[in-house]
């Protein structure tokens, strides 16, 4: 059987489902089967997606794209650096 990757919306939706399902008075173990997932997905994602909303999940992903293209703009300049740090004591 494949994993399947949820996409961030997709786990805000089912920890939202949890969350009305325990409301109803639904125990939470079976709440967390009924929107078929595992106990320890749920408690990961919830300590990671915990209380966000959508607009909140498109911060998240806007930062950490930028936060990405930031370190491989790093990344290459400390390169550069270092490749001209040997090109002028004369080691090439």
């Amino acid at each position: 059987m494949a994993n399947k990757r949820h996409k961030p919306e997709e786990i805000v939706q089912k920890l939202r489902q949890v969350d009305v399902l325990v409301g109803q008075g639904m125990q939470r173990v079976d709440a967390i089967r009924e929107v078929r997932i595992t106990e320890q997905t749920y408690y990961r994602w919830r300590k990671q997606y915990g209380g966000m909303g959508t607009d909140q999940l498109k911060e998240l992903k806007r930062l950490q794209k930028e936060n990405e293209r930031l370190r491989k703009a790093v990344s290459d300049l400390t390169l550069d650096k270092l490749i001209l740090k040997e090109a002028a004591r004369g080691n090439f």
